[in-house]
Order: C-alpha cells, then sequence, then structure tokens
C-alpha cells in the first residue's frame, strides 16, 4: 500500500518549468501557423493610411540616407525657395506684370513694385521700362512718361513703403502719327527703376509684342484714373 502512495504522488506533481515552455512553443506553432514566415520575408516598411487622419505625404519624414546618384543622373539639390524668379534682388523691390487689359484697340497692363525686403524702400519716379528682341538685344522703342486712354500720369510722388507694401503703375501701349512699322519685342526688362535689378517679363502669346511706343505713369499707391 505505502508502495502505491509513493506511485501516485509522483504522477501528480507539476510539470517542470521546462517542459510547461515546450508545451506552450509546440501550441503556439499549431495554432498560429499562419503568422510565421522566414525572416525578412513578407516584411514591409510602414506606409500612412489613404484615410488615415492628418496624415499626408508632405508632412513624413525624409528617409534616413537619400540613395546614391547614377552615373548619368545628376544629384539633384533641394529645389530653392523661393524660386529663382521670385527671389527678391539686393535693392529690396521688384517689379511683377499683370493681365492684359484692352480698352478700344488699346492695350495696358498693371505694373507693381513690392518691397521685399526687410527694410522700408523709397520709392519715387517711373518704372524702367525696356522692350527685348528674341536674342535679348534693346529695342528702339520709345517709353514716354505720360497717360493714356487708361488714366492719367499724376506725376512722381515719393513713397516710403514698407516691407509688403505696394505701388503701381500703368503701362499702355500708343500709337503716334509718325510710327512707320511696329517693331515686335519678345520681352519687356522692368525694374522699380533703372538700377534697382530689373526682372524680363517674356511677351510670347500676346498681340502686344507689337509696339510703336510706350507710355507709363509714375508710381503710385492708387492707380491713375
Amino acid at each position: 500500500m505505502g508502495e502505491r502512495v509513493r506511485i501516485w504522488a509522483r504522477l501528480r506533481r507539476p510539470a517542470p518549468a521546462a517542459v510547461l515552455l515546450t508545451a506552450l512553443a509546440a501550441t503556439a506553432l499549431t495554432g498560429c501557423s499562419g503568422f510565421l514566415v522566414p525572416a525578412g520575408e513578407g516584411e514591409r516598411s510602414p506606409t500612412p493610411s489613404a484615410t488615415a487622419p492628418g496624415v499626408h505625404a508632405d508632412t513624413l519624414p525624409p528617409p534616413s540616407a537619400a540613395p546614391a546618384p547614377t552615373a548619368d543622373v545628376p544629384a539633384q539639390g533641394p529645389d530653392p525657395s523661393p524660386t529663382a524668379t521670385g527671389e527678391c534682388p539686393a535693392s529690396g523691390a521688384v517689379v511683377t506684370m499683370g493681365e492684359v487689359q484692352a480698352v478700344m484697340m488699346s492695350r495696358a497692363v498693371v505694373l507693381t513694385l513690392t518691397n521685399c525686403g526687410t527694410k522700408p524702400y523709397r520709392v519715387v519716379g517711373y518704372p524702367s521700362v525696356q522692350a527685348l528682341g528674341e536674342d535679348g538685344e534693346r529695342l528702339p522703342v520709345k517709353v514716354n512718361p505720360a497717360g493714356s486712354t487708361f488714366g492719367r500720369d499724376q506725376g512722381p510722388k515719393e513713397v516710403l513703403l514698407d516691407p509688403g507694401l505696394t505701388v503701381r503703375s500703368m503701362l499702355a501701349w500708343v500709337s503716334t502719327k509718325e510710327g512707320g512699322e511696329l517693331v515686335m519685342a519678345d520681352a519687356l526688362e522692368l525694374a522699380a527703376a533703372p538700377d534697382a535689378g530689373a526682372r524680363v517679363h517674356p511677351l510670347e502669346g500676346h498681340d502686344i509684342r507689337y509696339m510703336d511706343e510706350l507710355n507709363v505713369t509714375a508710381w503710385r499707391a492708387e492707380l491713375p484714373e
């Protein structure tokens, strides 16, 4: 009888920890075998969900290292900001040209001078306007400080522009009685003043490429009437 008790006790003794771990591992392999793949297979870099709120491609962090450029593809640096056409000249003033306006066979555009610098900019006088040919050569197109059908010239007035503020001028195409064959220009070179740093504005696709003379009003906070 005593021998039977000792045998029963051995049978009821808890299994060692190593045995339990082996059993659990076997269960995991049997019940979850669908999630097990060889190392390195089936892995995918996490990508943002198309519907995840607040996640956009432009907000993701850049990769840790850029791939080395190939021999026939030059390395690309970051895009300049602002772009080359939007850079602020050293003078601190930039001139842009608006949409073409038409009245009774006449043409004109609004020129806008913007203080793109960080200090106040003194403005007085007229825009600097020069017609350019196909190769960038200067053309003999006369530019008059005067008004036109689009408004009279009120004359120069000194204005001190704080950064970000603007003044405007009206540039008009005019014909004279003495005008012969019209000159065809490919671009206009515009600046706040002759020494203020010019920008070239192409005229391709516009009938304003053909010109006799140009009239321009003085820089003012308000356009002439």
